[in-house]
């Protein structure tokens, strides 16, 4: 197998990865993201005196008005990692990586090749109460309060699967209605047929246990055919693979779940272009948006750019190669664009850290 991965074609080791994810239940075919992307010449970057990684889960008293959080981190891929390994050890998907480093393999990088974390993110525009879903980012964001003497908020992020193309997550405003552990799973009628139609029949109930692609926890939308739920295949956090429901790594829905009660709002976006401040810097963060919006992408970014202006007071000069080189390159990173400073000067000033993925994980991961 590692033979194969090594020497076969991208487009075959993606097809792999997509036999790898299909599952029962909310799966599918995970979205093949695309990139323009110039040839990142930090790729092969060696770096010494590696530092912790900094969190990429929780931020504490963070005041109701930031609008970036968060530090862009780099470290350097072993031998055998893999982008699904690397991206659960340090609380990411997959797209969100494989998007960041577009001339990167991601089953074999290669030993000593520079891997850029997206650690860094421009919160979505849009109320910071209970649970934000942001689509295009495959995020899931939950604000509470960090105290009751003030407006202060924890800030949970998380990486998400949503629903693939045809079987789309919806947007809007809902509810969480009920949490259950241990949940058995009843397919819908139309994911029966589905699956019945390709030869791959479902029992009318799936028991709780390591075959339940609900995992150990669910949580049910106000829309009930929608639910936050675990996986029985971490590998598929970060695609577009389910029927629309919204996947987390097991680790991070048991957190989820024992900290959002039942009636706390959840808020589904389509925000594929975010703009925000930090430290007097405006930031642009593009992701790839989703296949089916047909919206024009460089509109919205310059939209959420004028949004950030109007929040400042003076003329401040924008650098156009910047923000034309972030909207055409859709990396999901957040970009300077009021310096003159280029996109690969800017990733080499990532932090440095160290790789802790498990030398098990990575050979598991590669070997399948």
């Amino acid at each position: 197998m590692e033979f194969f991965l090594r020497y076969s074609s991208g487009v075959t080791r993606f097809a792999l990865l997509v036999l790898i994810v299909l599952v029962t239940g909310c799966s599918g075919m995970p979205w093949a993201i695309g990139s323009d992307a110039n040839p990142n010449a930090a790729n092969n970057i060696t770096l010494a005196g590696r530092l912790a990684p900094l969190t990429t889960e929780s931020f504490i008293n963070i005041p109701n008005d930031v609008q970036v959080l968060g530090q862009m981190q780099r470290i350097n891929a072993h031998e055998k990692n893999t982008f699904t390994a690397i991206a659960r050890e340090y609380n990411l998907g997959y797209n969100e990586l494989r998007i960041a480093n577009p001339n990167v393999d991601p089953w074999i990088p290669g030993a000593d090749t520079a891997v850029f974390l997206p650690t860094m993110f421009v919160l979505p525009d849009a109320k910071r109460d209970g649970v934000l879903i942001n689509l295009p980012s495959m995020r899931l964001l939950h604000f509470k309060q960090a105290s009751t003497t003030n407006s202060h908020l924890v800030i949970t992020s998380y990486p998400i699967g949503i629903g693939r193309e045809g079987w789309a997550t919806p947007t809007g405003e809902f509810h969480i209605t009920e949490k259950t552990r241990n949940p058995n799973w009843y397919p819908p009628a139309s994911v029966r047929k589905e699956h019945a139609d390709l030869g791959n029949p479902l029992p009318a109930i799936v028991p709780s246990g390591p075959d339940n692609p609900l995992g150990l926890f669910k949580m049910r939308l106000s829309e009930p055919d929608y639910l936050i739920h675990g996986t029985n295949k971490p590998s598929g956090v970060g695609m577009r693979v389910s029927h629309g429901c919204i996947r987390l790594y097991p680790e991070n829905i048991a957190a989820l779940f024992e900290s959002v009660p039942s009636k706390t709002p959840v808020r589904i976006i389509n925000q594929p272009a975010l703009a925000g401040w930090r430290n007097g810097e405006l930031y642009l963060e593009v992701h790839p948006p989703l296949a089916e919006d047909e919206r024009d992408l460089a509109v919205l970014a310059h939209a959420q750019i004028e949004k950030a202006l109007a929040m400042q007071n003076g003329n401040i000069p924008l650098n156009q190669q910047s923000i034309d080189t972030v909207i055409r390159e859709r990396r999901g990173l957040p970009f300077p664009i009021t310096t003159g400073t280029d996109l690969e000067s800017y990733l080499t000033t990532a932090r440095a850290i160290e790789n802790i993925v498990p030398l098990q994980v990575n050979q598991e991961t590669a070997s399948r």
